[in-house]
């Protein structure tokens, strides 16, 4: 066989082996890696690298220490991976290392945090004004999502900035779908009052 057709057949059977890992089960991508397959633990970070984030990003409230919650995460999840008991259920256990990193980290640094400045925001076309507005409705909602619970925080940035079904929430948080469902349902209830309250209308469930 010529030496061309040789590499581009190992390329294509190196395409088909990483696409049939990506439409494999978590289960099976933990158990590659298990057995020294790296690609198989790389496709596991990029299937909950968001998730990660986001879960993280709901405890302490900064997307810096957001990222490096995660990413601390990954390294720890790889290092104990053979302690995930249920290979099946791998997403509810690394989320869980996320969780426990990240309140580890709000204890570290909470007095530090505490004492940072408002952080400056990059001048918009409106001008000063709107600067000052954009400025406001961010900390409108941060100060929104800092009302909410840990779980519902979790289970709103889940569901409506990753777009993960209430099955899957409920799954990976190791509650029911019902219950899912009731905490996104009061946490959008609660921003939309706390934003109601901003722009001065009277909060959800009331007459104006």
């Amino acid at each position: 066989m010529p030496f061309l057709c040789l590499i581009l057949n190992k390329k294509a059977h190196f395409r088909v082996r990483v696409s049939a890992l990506i439409e494999t089960t978590d289960g099976e991508l933990v158990r590659a890696a298990l057995e020294g397959q790296t690609r198989a633990f790389g496709i596991l970070v990029s299937r909950y690298m968001r998730p990660a984030y986001l879960v993280a990003l709901s405890i302490t409230g900064n997307s810096e220490d957001a990222e490096d919650v995660s990413q601390e995460a990954f390294l720890v999840a790889l290092k104990r991976l053979g302690d995930c008991r249920d290979v099946e259920r791998f997403g509810g256990w690394f989320l869980t290392i996320v969780r426990n990193r990240a309140r580890n980290l709000l204890r570290r640094e909470r007095l530090r945090r505490g004492e940072e400045l408002t952080p400056e925001i990059s001048p918009g076309p409106g001008g000063p004004a709107e600067d000052l507005k954009r400025l406001e409705i961010r900390e409108q909602l941060e100060n929104g999502l800092e009302g909410l619970s840990e779980v519902r925080r979790e289970v709103l940035l889940l569901h409506d900035l990753e777009g993960w079904k209430h099955r899957e929430i409920a799954e990976r948080l190791g509650i029911p779908d019902g219950t899912v469902r009731s905490h996104l349902h009061f946490a959008r209830k609660h921003l939309r009052d706390q934003l109601g309250a901003f722009h001065g209308s009277a909060p959800s469930g009331e007459e104006s």
